[in-house]
């Protein structure tokens, strides 16, 4: 078995064919068996791919570094996203960012704080951070309002 790097010319959509041969590539290409798995588009060439070198038995396991711009391999054909959904989950990323940029962020202090700012040992302004689910159970329970971002977030302090 051979495994080839291949991109589509419509999407630029990258994923990984498998053949039996380098022969079989080109029958399957000849023949019009070959297509996109994300858009459908049957113009696919190969890239430039690494070659699959074994290692020496004196290496040790490196987890893999996954270059910025390179697409996910794709490991099923399904179809893309809704472009309303698409519009919607920006619009959401959007309010978000803007709420992050009015409040203060105290990390793993949340819980701490949001006591604080509730039972007025502290100044009241909006506050974000890390707290457990039990935790935000407990803050629920004393009257305290928390609720969860409702998109992933990078801590400030975790970004590069």
């Amino acid at each position: 078995m051979i495994a080839y790097d291949l991109i589509c010319t419509a999407g630029a959509h990258r994923f990984e064919g498998w053949f039996g041969s380098s022969a079989d590539y080109d029958q399957q290409k000849l023949s019009g068996l070959l297509s996109c798995p994300v858009c459908g588009d049957a113009e696919v060439h190969k890239t430039v791919m690494a070659p699959n070198v074994g290692r020496k038995g004196n290496q040790v396991d490196v987890p893999a570094v996954r270059n910025e711009g390179n697409e996910p391999v794709v490991v099923a054909n399904m179809p893309e996203m809704p472009a309303e959904m698409v519009e919607m989950i920006g619009k959401i990323a959007q309010m978000q960012a803007k709420m992050l940029e009015k409040s203060d962020w105290v990390g793993d202090r949340f819980v701490d704080e949001a006591r604080a700012i509730h039972y007025g040992d502290a100044p009241e302004r909006i506050i974000h951070g890390s707290a457990s689910l039990d935790d935000a159970r407990e803050l629920h329970d004393e009257g305290i309002s928390v609720a969860p971002l409702p998109l992933p977030f990078v801590p400030p302090d975790a970004k590069n």
